[in-house]
């Protein structure tokens, strides 16, 4: 492998490069550099995230600026306001020896005005995210009509977030004669698409393969029945006491809803979604960055930006739904030469999906069991053991130890070691002496019933079931009938659940809370000319075949499902929040100085 010496960098990015403590290029910076110092081309570099991406195209673009012109002369494009700013710092840290640098960041939920007014100081570099460059520019607060280099970065995910037309307008006021380099972890059609729009001729890098994962990250799943999702997001905690991780969902609902568990359930955990306000937002990453936040719940476009070297563990609570952002997700681990470990939990349904992952990352997945109690509490108890052994006495103890021994003169040591020990192993075994068995066996039924899997949260005792009058012969299959459902709705993917389609019928189930809307929404709708009818059904779910076919035609049978027994009043009730999350034993009970509740004190504590 080259030096930065050897790529051919000036002193001072090298000077730079040596207060940064960078002892050798990374493969993407090692390939892209000499490449962007030496020649006038555009490029596009295929690499993953946490590679050194920001660096590869950072030195060649501050080799090559004149600082001595006020003139805006580079431009970098980037999805999310966290990485906007990201790259700012960065750059401004690769070139703090470049004397009359000035790198501006422009973003949304900051003032425009200040931004403006930064830009027009001077700025030969501006890093910005899509939507607030396109506000700039309408209102001609900034000119990158001279501008040499423009920078693509992470282009596969703006276009995922929906900003191709915003792209293509900001490129469109700049000069022909520019240098675009394009920087992506995956190559889907849309970047290719944008790549022969505004580049010309520009050569190619990859590191590794294409959409290829990190081989610093292992791939791991976990097959469970999806009513039983989040006691295993639970226990996969549990049995890494010293987990740092990001845990993705699908949607903003969904993130919000496992955090805030996770917090009842005494976990330090924390939300990042769209929903929050950009201060929220601050304040949560700060957390999580000083490692006050163990357990970072996020949806993918929250999440992208997240700059933490020692992320240990990615857990994909839900798969996404384009199997190419799988990748991103798992780049999230796994930096900054570290190994990282990706975990997927999924139910029957979604099987199918690792084998088209691991198509596209090139790597296999291992399938590992949830688990058992036993197993975490040994876990934790060795866990606490390890950090009591390893811990400095604080010599201030000295004064108290007289009455602490007197206290303790009848005791053994194997005798107090166990009472020591068990003030906190009781309570995870008391939690986990009865707790059932998670794993499921690929080729058993998802104990919910039905094709697609119950639903994450909350069991039948939380969810409301319906009888709607289309079927098979209506053209839905279960798919088909969740998304119509959902879209008509105006529901998350995972608010429309064990979705059964008969023939001439169909159930499906929502939360109690939405049970309301949803019976007022099908009171006089049409669906291709026809009434479409909706009712609370007293069906559980999970009948067989010969009943799915024997209700085909008989309106008597469709209506059988309207009744309202006490069985749908209670469920329609909802239950108490500790009936959710009861898995087999009590919870266990927090004191006032457990300040990790679900988990061990001294392990949670440990990495703050």
């Amino acid at each position: 492998m080259s030096t930065f010496q050897e790529l051919g960098l000036n002193d001072d990015l090298l000077r730079a490069i040596t207060d940064l403590g960078f002892e050798k290029p990374s493969e993407v910076q090692e390939k892209a550099i000499p490449i962007l110092l030496n020649s006038e081309t555009d490029l596009v570099a295929l690499a993953q995230t946490g590679t050194g991406k920001t660096a590869a195209f950072g030195f060649p673009m501050l080799a090559k600026i004149d600082v001595n012109s006020r003139t805006t002369q580079g431009l970098i494009l980037s999805p999310t306001r966290e990485l906007c700013l990201q790259i700012t710092n960065e750059m401004k840290q690769y070139g703090k020896y470049c004397k009359g640098l000035n790198v501006v960041a422009i973003y949304g939920g900051s003032s425009i005005t200040d931004q403006a007014r930064e830009v027009k100081r001077g700025a030969q570099i501006i890093v910005a995210t899509p939507g607030r460059m396109k506000d700039m520019i309408s209102r001609r607060l900034v000119d990158i009509s001279k501008i040499q280099y423009s920078v693509l970065d992470e282009a596969d995910e703006m276009l995922n977030m929906g900003f191709k037309e915003d792209i293509t307008d900001i490129l469109s006021h700049t000069p022909e004669e520019k240098n675009t380099w394009l920087f992506s972890a995956t190559m889907p059609r849309e970047v290719a698409t944008i790549a022969k729009k505004f580049m010309d001729n520009p050569q190619e890098i990859t590191v590794g393969n294409k959409n290829e994962s990190t081989s610093n990250v292992s791939h791991e799943y976990y097959l469970v029945n999806s009513r039983d999702r989040y006691q295993a997001l639970k226990r996969l905690a549990d049995a890494n006491p010293d987990i740092f991780s990001v845990v993705f969902c699908r949607t903003k609902r969904d993130t919000q809803k496992v955090a805030e568990q996770l917090i009842e359930d005494g976990y330090s955990a924390g939300a990042l979604h769209g929903d929050l306000s950009q201060n929220q937002r601050d304040l949560v990453m700060q957390s999580f960055r000083k490692n006050q936040i163990q357990m970072l719940v996020a949806t993918d476009v929250a999440a992208r930006g997240i700059d933490v070297d020692d992320i240990t563990h990615v857990i994909n609570y839900q798969l996404p739904d384009e199997i190419e952002t799988y990748t991103h997700r798992s780049g999230r681990t796994g930096r900054a030469g570290k190994n990282g470990i990706s975990m997927v939990i999924v139910s029957k349904s979604e099987v199918r999906k690792i084998k088209s992952i691991e198509r596209i990352i090139k790597r296999q997945f291992d399938k590992k069991e949830i688990p058992d109690g036993m197993e975490i509490c040994e876990v934790q108890l060795m866990s606490l053991a390890n950090k009591i052994h390893n811990t400095e006495v604080n010599e201030e103890i000295e004064k108290y130890l007289t009455s602490i021994n007197e206290m303790f003169e009848d005791t053994t040591k194997d005798e107090l070691i166990k009472k020591f020990f068990s003030v906190e192993f009781t309570r995870f075994y008391n939690y986990y002496q009865k707790s059932k068995n998670l794993n499921v066996a690929e080729g058993s039924r998802d104990r919910e019933g039905g094709r697609e899997g119950g639903r994450d949260f909350g069991g039948s005792s939380n969810s409301t079931r319906y009888f709607i009058n289309v079927g098979e012969k209506d053209g839905f299959d279960w798919m088909k009938l969740k998304d119509f459902l959902k879209d008509q709705l105006q529901l998350g993917r995972d608010d429309v659940f064990k979705v059964e389609v008969k023939e001439s019928f169909s159930f499906f189930n929502t939360e109690n809370e939405t049970k309301d809307k949803v019976l007022a929404f099908f009171t006089d709708f049409k669906h291709e000319g026809r009434f479409v009818n909706v009712e609370v059904s007293e069906n559980r779910g999970g009948g067989g075949r010969r009943n799915d076919r024997r209700g085909g035609g008989g309106r008597r049978d469709d209506k059988r499902g309207g009744g309202r027994r006490s069985d749908d009043r209670r469920s329609a009730s909802g239950g108490s929040r500790s009936d959710r999350r009861r898995e087999g034993g009590s919870k266990p009970r927090r004191s006032d100085s457990d300040s990790g509740g679900g988990k061990f004190a001294g392990a949670r504590r440990s990495r703050r």
